[in-house]
């Protein structure tokens, strides 16, 4: 009987064989609004993104996702992704065909919904906002319009009592946020200097009102009451709650209350961290880093009561559609106070390196001062010393136009406050001019000032300056190697040479010959008549005389006697007349006659063509002939003959 062997049988060898790695891979995928784009590999693991000239590879672990929206983009269709840390990142370029598949492999790998979302292309302005996690959504017709994300939103304040201003980050020129590295992609916040036209500033118009258990949502007590607020303060307090407005690390170091600042006009409240500082006011609320302060200065004020603390910022601050790329402060000189710093000893050594006190005992203004000094390591500039004003002030009081400010000149530049601030480094300057206030002569008391910036950058001139301050100034600016130009000392040269041009031609024309023009009052002047000849020379008495009638009664022989005299007299003066008349006529300018001396003309020609008294027709008794004129500022007529004069009386 053949028996048999059972034996067990080996064990055989397992065979592991690894699965392979499945991965989808997409070209021309532009990563977080990148200028190139490159290969996008998906895993299980996550997904990997490489630009396509070379660079940085780009991931991200899968199980960071949260959602994924698909949505039309520039480039074709968009992936957007958020992160648990609240972070969203941007793939676009993908084709409409791809959407399948890549809702599949989100779905498998990642356990997330690729959520199909159409954007509303009506160009409506009037929907409704919604606050997501990671952005704020406005939303038309249950669409999305448009999304903001928090990490974009720089500042928001309320604008009016309906609107809200949202402000968004503004990359540096130096500092754009674009990652070469990365093919250009944009960092969190820097998203919008994508190109070269920029969003900087929205508005949101909100109306209405809404309750506390709108406000909190339906789980809200019922017995809250119905308290309302307005819907626009609840849209500013939510939003700058969800994009942490005004939020910053760390304790504050130190707060000062109720501070006057003239730009931007308003007090604020100021509180210092560690590596920003912020200002809260009634309306707008700041949030500035102390690396954006490029300048500080302090001013003393020429009125010997006030201090001006300057801060230069770039990038500017906004308000509206106005930058302010100086904040002014102004502190009363003896307001004294004491502040204990909220910072160690050994943060003291360390850190600020005896930079700062723990404690200040001074003026408020120097205390202010100070600790800015500290926090942001800044230098402070004062005014140069080496000028002073004709009441030994740093400061000129001056204008831009209808601004009224104070100039100072610093010790590398003009600095012109409070609004509009102007600064202006000498090595930017062409040329400075000295010259009167609107080209007038007669102004005396002040000057104004034109500087002229180089490259063609414009000018700024300042105006009303006082005329005892031109010396100093001319003084200061030659020693800080400027081109000085007086038109004032100019105009005062030529004023001065034609005054003396003047005298000269004055003493020349002076003689007997040259008199004032007086008008028309030259015509009423007592002028000859070339066609009328006197009778005689002698004066003839006038009727209200003495010796009227002696002179007026006599014999026929006695008048004809007389009148045959005063022929023979009238013939032998003739010649002498006419010559003394006609030089007078060469010297004066023909004058204009009268109508009654034309008028007396005629008669007096046809008596100048007699030959012999003997012709003439005897004259009436008692007709008298009289010439009159009227001299200027005189009421009393006169004759020529300075009387009146009887001819030819016949007896009767």
């Amino acid at each position: 009987m053949a028996s048999t062997k059972y034996s067990r049988p080996r064990p055989v060898d397992k065979l592991i064989k690894r699965a392979p790695i499945i991965s989808e891979s997409f070209d021309g995928i532009h990563l977080d609004l990148s200028t190139v784009g490159g290969k996008l590999r998906f895993s299980e693991a996550g997904f990997g993104w490489k630009p396509s000239g070379g660079g940085d590879t780009f991931t991200l672990d899968g199980s960071q996702f949260v959602s994924a929206q698909w949505s039309r983009a520039s480039k074709g269709y968009e992936i957007k992704i958020l992160c648990r840390n609240s972070d969203i990142h941007q793939l676009d370029g993908f084709q409409l065909d791809s959407f399948e598949r890549l809702a599949k492999l989100f779905k498998n790998w990642y356990n997330v919904i690729l959520d199909g979302k159409e954007h509303s292309i009506r160009g409506w302005n009037w929907g409704k906002a919604e606050f997501s996690k990671a952005e704020l959504v406005f939303n038309v017709s249950n669409r999305p319009a448009f999304e903001i994300p928090y990490t974009e939103i720089s500042n928001t304040n309320l604008a009016g009592r309906n609107e809200v201003a949202v402000e968004f980050n503004t990359p540096d020129a130096d500092d754009t946020g674009l990652n070469g590295a990365l093919g250009g992609a944009r960092a969190k916040g820097k998203k919008t200097g994508a190109g070269a036209d920029q969003l900087v500033e929205m508005r949101f118009y909100i109306p209405g009102t809404v309750s506390k258990k709108q406000a909190e949502g339906d789980d809200a007590g019922s017995d809250g009451g119905e308290d309302v607020t307005n819907a626009a303060n609840l849209f500013y307090e939510t939003l700058a709650d969800k994009a942490e407005v005004g939020d910053s690390a760390g304790d504050t170091i130190a707060t000062f209350l109720d501070v006057l600042h003239l730009t931007p006009r308003g007090r604020f409240d100021i509180d210092m961290y560690d590596s920003s500082f912020r200002l809260r006011g009634k309306t707008y609320d700041y949030k500035i880093q102390y690396e954006a302060i490029k300048k500080f200065m302090v001013l003393p004020k020429p009125d010997d009561m006030h201090c001006m603390l300057c801060i230069g910022l770039d990038p500017p601050l906004r308000q509206g559609q106005t930058r302010y790329p100086f904040l002014v402060m102004q502190y009363k000189r003896d307001e004294e106070v004491t502040i204990e710093l909220n910072l160690s000893e050994e943060e003291l050594k360390e850190k600020y390196q005896d930079k700062l006190q723990a404690r200040y005992d001074q003026p408020l203004h120097l205390v202010v001062a100070s600790v800015f000094r500290g926090l942001a390591n800044k230098r402070i500039t004062a005014p140069a010393k080496d000028f002073e004003t004709h009441r030994h002030q740093p400061g000129i009081k001056c204008s831009i136009k209808a601004s009224e400010g104070f100039l100072y000149c610093l010790e590398k530049a003009f600095m012109f406050v409070p609004k509009p601030a102007t600064y202006i480094s000498y090595e930017q300057t062409q040329s400075v001019t000295f010259s009167r206030v609107s080209g007038a002569v007669s102004a005396l008391s002040t000057f104004d000032i034109t500087v002229v910036m180089k490259n063609k950058a414009g000018s700024s001139q300042f105006s009303n300056i006082n005329r005892e301050d031109l010396k100093t100034l001319e003084r200061f600016f030659k020693l800080k190697g400027l081109r000085v130009k007086n038109e004032i000392d100019e105009d005062a040269n030529m004023l001065a040479q034609a005054m003396r041009d003047q005298a000269m031609d004055s003493s020349e024309d002076e003689g007997p010959v040259n008199k004032a023009d007086r008008g028309s009052a030259d015509e009423d002047e007592e002028s000859v008549d070339e066609d009328f000849h006197t009778e005689t020379e002698s004066d003839v008495a006038e009727e209200y005389d003495s010796n009227h009638e002696s002179e007026g009664s006599g014999s026929n022989e006695s008048d004809v006697n007389n009148d045959d005299e005063d022929h023979a007299m009238k013939d032998a003066d003739a010649p002498p007349r006419k010559k003394k008349q006609k030089k007078s006529q060469e010297k004066q300018p023909p004058k204009r006659k009268k109508k009654n001396q034309e008028v007396q003309k005629k008669p007096l020609k046809a008596k100048k063509s007699r030959e012999s008294p003997e012709d003439k027709p005897p004259a009436r008794a008692g007709r008298a002939v009289m010439q009159t004129s009227r001299r200027r500022g005189s009421g009393r007529r006169k004759s020529d003959q300075r009387g009146w004069g009887f001819k030819g009386v016949e007896q009767m």
